[in-house]
């Protein structure tokens, strides 16, 4: 599953992507000052949700991950025939990564993945309040395509920029836009 993303865009590229999309993004946190880098389970990253009250989307910073049960963090979920409601969001990303075992039996740390979409895109994810933690995303994942197959068994739901709306506002069936990727449709190069 993926645990580790890239995010490179600036506020003001995504400000851009979403007027391009006639998608009103508000701020209700105030602008974030976040810097290109690696995302981790359990660190803040910027997502998008959508206010039903004020018909926008609104960009904020949250924690990827909320506690399950067992303590355990859910950073992936299975969107396999689900229908999700008016919890859904967008997380901003430029690529993400998955691990193998390394073709060296003598080695010990994982083969490094970095999976590089043609064009822009975001993760669908969902977001939840925490008693504990606050409000927090988790990604959602559906079948492998052709691409990511060899190297892992499941991927992260990818969405293109005209899907961004329907997602968000709840507008298009989750089952009709989680689907795995398209053949060729992702660079693949070691990290």
């Amino acid at each position: 599953m993926c645990n580790l993303y890239q995010m490179e865009k600036s506020v003001d590229a995504v400000r851009r992507l979403f007027a391009d999309l006639q998608i009103e993004l508000t701020f209700p946190e105030g602008i974030p000052n976040f810097q290109p880098r690696d995302v981790r389970i359990s660190e803040q990253a910027p997502i998008v949700r959508w206010s039903h009250d004020r018909g926008a989307a609104e960009l904020v910073q949250r924690r990827w991950s909320w506690p399950a049960p067992n303590g355990k963090p859910i950073f992936n979920m299975r969107s396999d025939g689900r229908e999700f409601g008016p919890n859904r969001c967008l997380i901003l990303a430029d690529s993400f990564y998955e691990f193998t075992a390394s073709a060296d039996p003598k080695q010990k740390k994982k083969d490094r993945w970095r999976f590089q979409p043609d064009g822009d895109f975001a993760i669908a994810g969902l977001v939840r309040a925490d008693p504990q933690i606050g409000e927090a995303f988790t990604m959602l994942t559906v079948p492998p395509g052709e691409d990511i197959a060899p190297y892992h068994n499941r991927q992260i739901a990818l969405l293109r920029p005209p899907q961004w709306h329907a997602w968000l506002d709840g507008t298009a069936r989750s089952t009709e836009l989680l689907k795995p990727c398209s053949a060729g449709s992702l660079e693949v190069t070691t990290a």
